[in-house]
């Protein structure tokens, strides 16, 4: 991968530049953190007024899963790098931009094919590097879905093969829920495909994301793994609602979070950050999924870390030096919708920002809609349940109209 030596002016011929391929609310974190090494920075997305086009120095709109405008694309902004920040992408069309050496693929085009889609990454980390994982079956009919349900066993978790933010997701406990899973399944993927994954359902203490990030290290000149504090998080329907660092863990099962971690993201490889995501019982450790970009649930590190996952991500990518500290205790929660807009309007940050030790960040998307993550409040505090309190609190006081 390349390695910059210097960083050139945005707008000029010796810019160095950053393609995003996602524009939403991490690749908005991304976009300014670049900003703030000098990076010129183009956003896309497959809608305008996305939140990472509202501050990028260009903003591109297209279709991504598009190979064809994906690769005119790239051929046009000529950047040094291209990071994906979503799942629906043409993908083999990164890997022949990368084969070609028209720009790096952050991480690396291996890992973004074989991360956007579950079946690849289940298979990895699973079958070739034999980590932990919960039984899982794939199925492409209803038929084999069917029969997939009744092999993994109830309770049991569904999921398209390509979605996010749990979109598609669901649980089956009964042989009545199954019809239902299955369209819901079929209906949430990110591309136009009916393969869903059905996982057996692991009767875990609690879940975490480990922060790993992959880059040089600045002393040695060799590659090197570092990991963020674990992240704990609440899902709601497969998707984060808050969550909190650090995530308190026995040492073994922390010694043991760090190896699977280091494990999936050296098979991976290329530099960056990677959400892998886990479950925790006791001292046992599950692998659950990986991604090769910040995590949602990562916006904590907005308040907690000397050194956002975001400003990471860059520092990684440009191979500048690491540093994972945590400042504080901190915690994240989420701020929906809850309504219907086409120009959405905010009250209640004043109430939110007069509670201690309490941020705000509004994604700036174009629209509302019931479920849709539109911001964020983080909080530190003494200690976790506190910030958790705080954030909540801040979520809670804001309203979308």
């Amino acid at each position: 991968m390349f390695m910059p030596t210097a960083t050139g002016t945005p707008g000029t011929p010796g810019a160095t530049r950053v393609l995003l391929l996602g524009s939403g609310e991490l690749g908005k974190e991304v976009a300014i953190s670049f900003q703030r090494l000098g990076v010129e920075v183009h956003a896309a997305d497959r809608y305008a007024n996305a939140p990472a086009h509202q501050v990028a120095h260009a903003a591109h709109t297209l279709d991504m899963t598009d190979p064809a405008a994906v690769r005119e694309l790239i051929e046009q902004v000529k950047p040094q790098f291209v990071v994906p920040e979503i799942e629906a992408l043409a993908t083999d069309a990164l890997a022949d931009v990368e084969s070609a050496g028209l720009a790096d693929i952050v991480p690396a085009a291996k890992a973004v094919q074989l991360t956007m889609n579950r079946e690849g990454i289940r298979r990895l980390a699973a079958e070739e590097l034999g980590l932990p994982t919960s039984p899982y079956m794939f199925a492409e009919t209803h038929e084999e879905f069917v029969a997939a349900v009744h092999e993994v066993g109830m309770p049991c978790v569904v999921k398209p093969v390509m979605s996010s933010s749990g979109k598609g997701q669901s649980v089956i406990r009964e042989d009545v829920d199954i019809d239902q899973a299955w369209e819901y399944a079929v209906s949430g993927g990110r591309v136009a495909a009916t393969k869903v994954i059905v996982e057996g359902f692991i009767d875990f203490d609690y879940e975490i994301t480990m922060l790993t990030v992959r880059s040089m290290d600045a002393a040695t000149g060799e590659p090197a793994t570092w990991f963020c504090e674990p992240i704990g998080h609440r899902q709601q329907d497969g998707d984060y609602v808050e969550s909190w660092q650090p995530m308190p863990m026995s040492q073994v099962a922390l010694d043991t979070a760090r190896s699977v971690a280091a494990r999936i993201t050296r098979a991976l490889g290329g530099r960056g950050i990677f959400g892998v995501e886990l479950f925790v019982r006791g001292d046992d450790v599950w692998f659950s999924e990986v991604s090769p970009r910040p995590h949602d649930t990562g916006l904590v590190t907005l308040a907690t870390q000397r050194c956002s996952e975001f400003d990471l991500h860059a520092r990684a990518i440009l191979g500048l030096p690491v540093d994972v500290t945590l400042t504080s205790p901190g915690a994240s929660a989420v701020i929906y919708g809850g309504c219907e807009s086409s120009a959405p309007q905010y009250r209640g940050l004043t109430e939110a920002m007069a509670l201690p030790e309490t941020d705000v960040r509004i994604f700036g998307k174009p629209e509302a809609h019931e479920k849709r993550r539109m911001g964020v409040a983080v909080a530190t505090a003494e200690d976790v349940d506190t910030a958790r309190e705080r954030a909540r609190a801040a979520a809670a006081a804001i309203t979308v109209s």
